[in-house]
């Protein structure tokens, strides 16, 4: 149980970092923006597989 509670904090961050992703851009920070992007996806691979 425990396993999956991990996945699905991994993917909430992701989540949660995408929404960074759309505050970043409408801010015109778009390297933030990036960073933000690519934290998401890693964190939302990692939940996915994890799970």
């Amino acid at each position: 149980m425990s396993e999956n509670m991990i996945a699905y904090a991994m993917v909430f961050i992701g989540l949660f970092l995408f929404g960074g992703v759309f505050s970043l851009l409408k801010q015109g920070l778009k390297l933030g923006a990036v960073f933000c992007a690519l934290g998401g996806v890693m964190a939302i691979t990692a939940g996915v597989l994890w799970w």
